[in-house]
């Protein structure tokens, strides 16, 4: 469902990768490794259809993916690096406004019962500014728990997780794949997905 084929990009005059090729499937996730500055947030945004490649091609579902395809961006939810709280609003408020940004209208009782299933069942109604990373972190996991979206774009999901947090994020992955989803993880930290649906993809020898 989600191909490319020979992918390229660059930052500046520099090349941070080429020759990014892969076929995923439903039920199957792509896990990107690579060091810093190796492009895995930009790979992300190119398959978001945020940006072009210098080369190569992308499809969805057999279509080629052109940058802001309403089509992708209606079929994927994206989870980027950072948090993208607001300080102001509480843990419950900044869930509402994430997935209300992304176009999805989830009744307040899914909303609430996401909060549970990450384990922020105490933390609901304080601000955000008052919350540790890993909570922070957290409450970027109940918009997983209740995204019903094919394709799931993470960039760096188990940053600031603890153990707990990382079974909880494993747990969502494996139930987004076990309906069909499709998952592409960069991340700097293994996660616990069956081998048969785990593709990988290391950024740091694709460049020459």
């Amino acid at each position: 469902m989600l191909n490319a084929s020979e992918l390229a990009a660059r930052r500046g005059t520099a090349e941070l990768f080429s020759g990014v090729t892969f076929a995923l499937e439903r039920g199957q996730a792509l896990v990107v490794s690579g060091r810093n500055g190796s492009g895995k947030t930009t790979l992300l945004r190119i398959l978001a259809g945020m940006t072009s490649p210098t080369a190569g091609t992308l499809q969805w579902n057999s279509e080629s993916v052109v940058p802001f395809s309403r089509a992708l961006r209606e079929a994927l939810t994206y989870v980027g690096h950072a948090a993208a709280l607001k300080d102001d609003l509480t843990a419950e408020e900044n869930l509402a406004s994430l997935c209300a940004l992304a176009g999805d209208a989830v009744p307040a009782q899914e909303l609430d019962d996401a909060l549970s299933a990450v384990a922020l069942d105490g933390q609901r109604r304080l601000m955000a500014r008052v919350l540790s990373q890993g909570q922070r972190r957290r409450i970027g996991l109940a918009r997983l728990v209740v995204s019903r979206r094919p394709l799931w774009l993470l960039d760096e999901p188990a940053t600031a997780l603890d153990a707990d947090g990382l079974a909880l994020l494993a747990a969502t992955l494996n139930r987004h794949l076990d309906r069909g989803g499709l998952a592409v993880c960069a991340t700097h930290q293994p996660l616990d997905l069956p081998g048969a649906r785990r593709q990988t993809l290391s950024l740091d020898h694709e460049a020459p």
